[in-house]
């Protein structure tokens, strides 16, 4: 049943291999494309916020901010300026969370096109060579293509 909510989609890498990745229906209802997007992006920087941490136990202190790719530019005005205030002040307190990660500087969304953007395979139906474009940018292949072990 359409129940109007977005889907986000991430995918993290370390290196170039995927470490981790999650397609999830939104708790709510976006009023916009942007908002979704906002959503989305609060979602990620959680996941990206969890992952320093484990690496951190493991001795692995990330210099920097992790990146974080976002295909909708309102949302990452959203996410940069408290000036959007009097537009983003329905949306749940818990998905302002990323301001305070970017300010920490723990955070960098940038924008990438959504012809770049791979976690879209885990959003939405593509058509068949964008789809295996992003499935082998994702390191997926079928079981044939890696041989047989004897």
């Amino acid at each position: 049943m359409d129940d109007r909510k977005s889907t986000s989609g991430q995918v993290f890498f370390l290196g170039s291999g995927a470490v981790s990745w999650s397609s999830k229906k939104q708790d709510t209802v976006a009023l916009s494309s942007s908002e979704a997007e906002y959503m989305a992006a609060t979602s990620s920087a959680c996941q990206a916020t969890w992952l320093r941490k484990i690496l951190a136990n493991f001795g692995q202190n990330q210099i920097g901010a992790t990146d974080i790719h976002c295909d909708n530019k309102s949302a990452i005005a959203m996410s940069r300026n408290p000036a959007f205030h009097s537009r983003t002040k329905h949306i749940d307190i818990r998905y302002h969370f990323i301001q305070d990660l970017i300010m920490k500087g723990e955070i960098q969304l940038k924008y990438i096109g959504t012809n770049q953007q791979v976690a879209d395979t885990m959003t939405k139906s593509l058509p068949p060579g964008k789809y295996e474009h992003f499935r082998l940018k994702l390191g997926v292949t079928s079981f044939e293509a890696r041989g047989t072990v004897n």
